[in-house]
């Protein structure tokens, strides 16, 4: 008998709980889901390539082992799709971008071996703004896969970079998946696909096996239904890796629930709506309601810095060398969008001096963000500034504000957790999202918090009709 299609939009949770209740198994969950990817994941492009052959393996073992009274936790034999940037071992890797789309890494990335380890099924590679939107594209049609599709109006764009990452969810493809972001990559397309991201504190999760964009930067993290799965999932993948020295000061805390006495302090950026759509404000507010019943909202400013500038000169430094090979095979002139197959060059004109330069803001930054959040639990602003634009806007117009307000330069130059929750839809019924950010190594917190919200309102619990 086929599963119901209700299951599609379910939580990991509720899927781990009737896997165990023996409702179905392992193989025929992963069987649903894979179904849903060759059917719909070519509506929204969102689906490099489907990994049948091994999800049903993974699954069968899943079975097998559940059945002998071996339970890996929460995440077994839930299926999954990593970002394409994930390497896995004798599966295409392509980044995103043509030059790539064959090439094969003869190893899995340490957050797909970790999965594996919980009992985690991968499904599926999942698309992305090529090389992970680092040569600056300036449209949505910048992908190996073709532009980005939203479920909720397959005009618009899904966000980017973790496109795929984001639309899956949304759709009912998987239950949940990895993205990356490096400056709003996670948060971005979280917000217009309304699902819940998690950014996590850099050096939480490892990064090795993943395409590098910023090593001082980039960051994984999960793209699921509720907070309370990205909980699940962020404490099967964090942990330190000595393959990746930048997790050997990971200070996250593994924990299923956050103790809470009192309420939440929450703070609330002075101006946070003065330059966002009208529907975006009015969401946003009507969150603060919520918000308010159990949180103490207090207001406050970000510090004066070049945030912006600060996160561009690092990244354009640090991807002009990750990348050169890009350059000097000249693969560039393969990519799809126009514009990058040139953005690759001028980023390797960033002087030393300016690099140096904006580590040294970047301190001051960490400072003033810490200062900042001494007495919260966390910084409460919409994720984006607009809902999701149509596929032909020119990214580089007026309306480029869907990049997101200030708090998402200023969160990544400093490492600190975000997480974006859906918090309503606008007139045209596309999704609008709340953001949070925490302070470092502060997940658990964060999380609470996102909890809390989502245990107040439904707009998690809606999806679009697929």
């Amino acid at each position: 008998m086929p599963l119901p299609d209700e299951l599609a939009f379910a939580t990991v949770d509720t899927l781990g709980q009737r896997l165990r209740a023996r409702e179905f198994s392992a193989v025929e969950l992963t069987e649903f889901f894979l179904q849903r990817l060759e059917r719909l994941g070519g509506n929204f492009n969102a689906v490099v390539c489907v990994t049948r052959k091994l999800a049903i393996r993974q699954a069968r073992q899943a079975d097998d082992e559940l059945s002998r009274g071996i339970d890996r936790g929460p995440l077994h034999g839930i299926p999954y799709g990593a970002k394409d940037l994930l390497a896995t071992r004798g599966i295409p890797t392509t980044w995103g971008a043509v030059p790539y789309r064959n090439r094969v890494i003869d190893n899995d990335a340490t957050v797909v071996t970790r999965l594996q380890t919980a009992g985690a099924v991968l499904a599926a590679k999942l698309a992305l703004v090529e090389l992970a939107g680092g040569f600056g594209y300036t449209q949505a049609d910048a992908a190996l896969t073709g532009p980005g599709r939203n479920p909720w109006n397959p005009k618009t764009w899904a966000g980017g970079s973790s496109s795929g990452s984001a639309a899956a969810v949304a759709a009912g493809l998987v239950p949940f998946s990895i993205g990356s972001e490096t400056s709003g990559s996670i948060l971005t397309p979280a917000g217009y696909c309304g699902v819940t991201g998690l950014r996590p504190t850099y050096g939480v999760v490892s990064r090795y096996g993943a395409m590098t964009l910023s090593w001082t930067m980039d960051k994984l993290g999960p793209l699921a239904r509720t907070a309370a799965d990205c909980r699940l999932i962020l404490n099967a993948i964090a942990g330190n890796d000595p393959l990746d020295p930048s997790t050997e000061e990971s200070r996250h805390r593994h924990q299923e629930t956050q103790p809470r006495t009192g309420k939440f302090r929450l703070l609330l950026l002075k101006d946070a709506t003065r330059h966002v759509h009208p529907d975006v404000a009015r969401n946003f507010d009507r969150a603060l309601k919520s918000l308010g019943k159990v949180a103490e909202l207090v207001e406050g400013e970000l510090p004066d810095f070049p945030y912006s500038a600060v996160a561009g000169t690092i990244i354009d430094a640090e991807m002009s060398a990750a990348l050169s090979e890009v350059m000097e095979t000249g693969a560039n002139w393969e990519l799809t969008a126009p514009e990058d197959r040139l953005g690759g060059y001028a980023p390797q004109l960033v002087l030393a001096r300016d690099y140096i330069n904006a580590l040294r803001i970047r301190g001051q930054i960490s400072r003033g963000l810490g200062q900042l959040l001494t007495d919260c639990d966390a910084i409460a602003t919409p994720t984006l500034a607009t809902t999701a634009p149509p596929l032909d806007e020119d990214f580089a117009t007026v309306r480029g504000g869907y990049r997101g307000t200030p708090i998402v330069s200023a969160g990544n130059v400093a490492g600190l957790p975000a997480i974006s929750v859906p918090n309503g839809r606008d007139e045209d019924g596309l999704p609008t999202g709340l953001q949070l950010v925490g302070g470092a190594f502060g997940e658990d917190r964060l999380l609470a918090v996102a909890e809390a919200f989502q245990q107040s309102t439904e707009w998690h619990c809606q999806h679009p009709a697929v």
